[in-house]
């Protein structure tokens, strides 16, 4: 990836986790109320797609086509923890190295995050959570894989993120000792939908591939509360799915 095309992913990345503070003093959003969803697309020119978006995200995945789709090969590794709380949620920044490649197109692991409860509904239903797993191919190209989370067993990678939050937000934590894998975050099972969708935060930018992983992960109910406590709910509701088709795996 060029240096001028990993800048321009980086900054959008930025901007859709709202990680920037200049994004903040800007343009203000939040998950309820005047600056809540409905409004989005009126807070800033630079939001307009939210609004007026067609392949908007997240959506309710009530009816799927089977097709015959390449397997998702992840290539994740362990990479010193980088964290950092920007105000909407916990995300986290892997060293370069992971990457997932499907149809022969590579995309590099850029960050990943935690919403609850999942901004995708699987007809008509939410998961406890979902981790967004953001990833950019050499040309910039973007592609999510969701990850659902059900409440369960406690998840080991969760908890070595949890176990070191920043104290404050808008401030990355380091932690050189601490390893964190996001292969803990993936179910046995790799199966997906995958659909045309958008970043699912402002400024709500489309061409965004989306492939939500079909098996759940679990998480402890401890490590929910966790969140919950920081963010009771950070989830953007479903969108109008205007036509898109929406494959499966069989």
């Amino acid at each position: 990836m060029s240096t001028r095309v990993r800048a321009s992913v980086c900054a959008l990345i930025l901007v859709s986790a709202a990680s920037a503070s200049a994004q903040h003093a800007a343009a203000h959003w939040t998950y309820s109320g005047e600056d809540g969803p409905s409004h989005w697309g009126s807070l800033s020119s630079d939001f307009a797609a939210c609004s007026t978006g067609r392949e908007q995200s997240p959506i309710d995945i009530t009816t799927a086509t089977p097709a015959s789709l390449p397997g998702i090969q992840f290539d994740y590794t362990p990479s010193p923890l980088r964290v950092i709380d920007n105000g909407h949620t916990i995300m986290v920044t892997p060293a370069v190295g992971s990457s997932i490649t499907v149809g022969g197109t590579k995309y590099r692991l850029v960050q990943f995050h935690f919403h609850r409860p999942s901004e995708e509904e699987i007809k008509g239903k939410r998961h406890a959570m979902v981790v967004h797993l953001v990833h950019a191919d050499s040309a910039g190209r973007l592609a999510v894989v969701a990850v659902l989370l059900d409440v369960g067993a406690e998840n080991a990678t969760v908890q070595s993120i949890w176990s070191h939050l920043p104290a404050m937000k808008d401030m990355e934590m380091t932690a050189d000792s601490v390893m964190v894998d996001p292969a803990g975050l993936l179910p046995v099972s790799r199966g997906y939908y995958t659909f045309a969708g958008s970043l699912t935060t402002p400024p709500c930018s489309e061409h965004v591939t989306w492939f939500v992983l079909k098996a759940p992960v679990t998480i402890s109910a401890a490590q929910e509360a966790a969140f919950a406590k920081l963010y009771p709910m950070n989830a953007r509701p479903v969108q109008p799915v205007h036509g898109r088709t929406i494959k499966e795996t069989p």
